[in-house]
Parts: C-alpha cells; structure tokens; sequence
C-alpha cells in the first residue's frame, strides 16, 4: 500500500515541474527589450513536447504503480 502514496507524490513532482517549466520559458509580457509579441511556433511546439513527455512519465508512473498494486 505505501507504492500508492509514492505513485500519487511522483505524479504531483511531474505536474508541478511541468507547470514550473512554462511559467520559466513562457514569454514576459515586456519581455527584454519591452516589446510584448506572441510566443514563436518553434517556442509553443518545444513547450507541448515538454508537457507531452511529463504527461507520458506521468501516466507510465501510474501504470507502474497500479501494476505493483495487483
């Protein structure tokens, strides 16, 4: 039963760095030299293959975990 705990701790770890890595690489509304432009679509894709990886390591930590369950 302790496998579930620290199954639901690694997924909330996963989250929270995802979350904490677009906060960092998002774009500032002023950015550096003021101007306040979209974000580049090589910037938006890198982003969505990052949340992608930390969704997969997510939901292959929860499937290891309910395998160890059984």
């Amino acid at each position: 039963m302790s496998r579930r705990p620290a199954a639901r701790a690694a997924l909330a770890a996963v989250a929270l760095a995802a979350v904490a890595l677009l906060a960092a690489c998002g774009p500032t509304p002023g950015g550096p030299s003021g101007g306040g432009g979209a974000p580049d679509d090589a910037q938006v894709q890198q982003q969505r293959q990052k949340v992608d990886a930390a969704d997969s390591a997510a939901a292959q930590a929860d499937d290891n975990a309910t395998q160890d369950d059984q």
